[in-house]
């Protein structure tokens, strides 16, 4: 279970706090998924980062599985990350230089060895990406994939340890109506299989439609939809 308490996140300015989230308070048990929409500078990918374990929140609290990564130290908090959360980003972030295998297999190159076994990585990457429709492309670099080829890769890699959290941040955004549909239907698909708790961030309401819960974001405050 993912729960945030009376979360608040603000920046410091010359003219004073800049407030971006104001004490948001979710609960999102595993195998459920949620959308939240918003327009820009609502808070949305703010959000996104405190529950991941990326931007720690100014006030509040966020714990997943009953443990809070901000009360990790930073290395500790960064095994954690790598462990327990995906992340798949409106740019993909895939690494130019290595193929599509590699870039999945990337997150597992920094886990404690006696977290994982290679060869064992290797057959779930390879599985992973047959599932997501790319084991034809294994030894491509991402120069030579469509955009939604490269989703597909990010959505595979962001799986590869078996996350009890996936988070995506406008994952179909740059992507045209066929392929946003293709990545839609895998991400959701892959979720019901692994029982993770989703939660996508998006413009999109044709995405945000396919999820049972919706919640809007407006001013940095959250309400269901």
């Amino acid at each position: 279970m993912l729960v945030a308490t009376h979360v608040s996140k603000s920046y410091p300015t010359p003219r004073g706090d800049l407030q971006i989230l104001s004490d948001i308070s979710l609960s999102v048990n595993r195998g459920e998924a949620i959308a939240i929409m918003g327009p820009s500078g609502s808070g949305k990918s703010t959000l996104l980062y405190v529950l991941g374990a990326l931007e720690p929140p100014s006030s509040g609290t966020v714990t997943l599985e009953g443990r809070d990564p901000y009360r990790l130290g930073e290395r500790e908090q960064a095994a954690f990350r790598n462990r327990c959360i995906g992340f798949v980003f409106q740019d993909h972030s895939l690494l130019p230089q290595c193929s599509v295998l590699e870039n999945v297999l990337a997150p597992t190159l920094v886990a404690p060895a006696t977290e994982h076994d290679a060869d064992d990585d290797e057959t779930r990457a390879r599985t992973l990406l047959e599932q997501v429709g790319l084991a034809g492309r294994l030894d491509h670099r991402p120069g030579e994939l469509s955009g939604g080829e490269k989703q597909r890769a990010a959505l595979a890699r962001a799986l590869i340890r078996n996350p009890r959290l996936l988070l995506c941040d406008e994952p179909t955004g740059n992507l045209d109506r066929a392929a946003a549909g293709v990545v839609a239907s895998l991400l959701l698909d892959l979720h019901d299989a692994r029982q993770t708790v989703l939660i996508v961030v998006t413009h999109s309401a044709a995405l945000a439609e396919r999820f049972p819960t919706r919640y809007e974001m407006s001013s940095g405050t959250l309400a269901r939809g």
